[in-house]
C-alpha cells in the first residue's frame, strides 16, 4: 500500500491521500520474533497456487474448520467498502480480479470488504499481481473510517522489483505494511500465483508467504506501540484498535487477482 500514482481512492481524496502517502518516517521493526522460519511440513504436502484447485475445501478441511470466503462465481459475501460506489471488482475465472487503471481518475473505486467480523482466524489467500502493481490484504478493518488501512494492519502486496518508486523495506511484499520489514523476501516473480497466510491470534500475527514467515509481531506489545507511534500511524488514533474486524481486499488502482480465499476461526 503506497498511496501515490497508482492509488486512485473513492472518497475524500486529498484526506485520504495524506494519511496514506505522505512522507513519514520509517518506523522502528515492531517485529516480536527475528527468527525466519519456513512452513516445511505444509511446503511438502501441500499443492502449489498454481496447481490447487479452485475455491473448493476438501474434506478434511471443512471438518478442520475451514470455510470459504470467495465462492468462485460471484461477490457474495463481500461488500464495497463503507458502502461507496465501485465498478472495479468483479467474479470471472475463479477469481476475484481488481480491474485496476492507471487512467481511471474518478469516485468509483473502493476496497471490497468481507461481510464477516474476526477476530481470532488463520486467513490463506492466492494471488497474482500486474507489473508495478500496488495492493494489500488488511485484516481487523472497522467501517468505522473513511479508509480500512487507518483501523486494521496490512498484508502488503507490491511489485518489489519494479514498481515506478523506490520503496523503503517496510513497503515491500509480506510486511506489516508501515510497521516493519519483511524478514524474508519471499514473493514469486510477477505474473505467478502467490499464497498468502495470516494468523491472528489473541494479538499475536504472524504473515506468511510461499511457505515463508515475513512479519511476527504482538499487537500492543511495546515493540509494535513505539513503531506505530514514532512511524506513519502515530495520528491514526483508530490503527489497530479493532478487536474483532473485517478481512479487506485493497483497490489501489492496481490491478490484481485472488482465489482460493479461506478463514479458518481459532478458539
Amino acid at each position: 500500500m503506497i498511496m501515490r500514482k497508482l492509488f486512485v481512492p473513492a472518497l475524500s481524496v486529498l484526506t485520504v491521500a495524506a494519511m496514506a502517502c505522505g512522507n513519514a518516517s520509517a518506523p522502528e521493526s515492531s517485529t516480536d520474533s527475528t527468527t525466519v522460519s519456513a512452513d516445511t511440513t505444509a511446503a511438502a504436502t501441500a499443492p502449489t497456487a498454481d496447481t490447487a484447485p479452485a475455491n473448493v475445501l476438501t474434506d478434511a478441511e471443512k471438518a478442520d474448520g475451514w470455510q470459504l470466503l470467495f465462492n468462485g462465481q460471484n461477490l457474495d459475501g463481500w461488500h464495497i467498502y463503507k458502502g461507496k460506489t465501485s465498478n472495479s471488482w468483479v467474479a470471472e475465472n475463479g477469481t476475484l480480479h481488481c480491474l485496476g487503471s492507471e487512467k481511471d481518475k474518478s469516485d468509483k473505486r473502493a476496497d471490497l470488504t468481507s461481510d464477516g467480523t474476526y477476530d481470532n482466524f488463520e486467513l490463506q489467500a492466492d494471488w497474482k499481481l500486474a507489473p508495478k502493481g500496488n495492493s494489500g490484504i488488511i485484516y481487523l478493518a472497522s467501517e468505522e473510517f473513511d479508509a480500512a488501512y487507518k483501523s486494521g494492519p496490512e498484508y502488503q502486496l507490491i511489485d518489489d522489483e519494479n514498481f515506478p518508486e523506490k520503496l523503503e523495506g517496510w513497503q515491500k511484499t509480506g510486511a506489516n505494511y508501515a510497521m516493519g520489514d519483511p524478514l524474508v523476501a519471499a514473493a514469486k516473480p510477477i505474473g505467478e500465483w502467490n499464497q498468502a497466510r495470516i494468523i491472528v491470534n489473541k494479538g499475536h500475527v504472524e504473515h506468511w508467504l510461499n511457505g515463508q514467515k515475513t512479519a511476527e509481531y504482538t499487537i500492543g506489545s511495546p515493540e509494535w506501540k513505539k513503531a506505530k507511534e514514532t512511524g506513519k500511524w502515530k495520528d491514526a488514533k483508530g490503527y489497530g484498535a479493532t478487536k474483532k474486524g473485517h478481512i479487506d481486499l485493497q483497490d489501489h488502482g492496481s490491478e490484481i487477482w485472488f482465489k482460493n480465499i479461506k478463514i479458518k476461526e481459532l478458539k
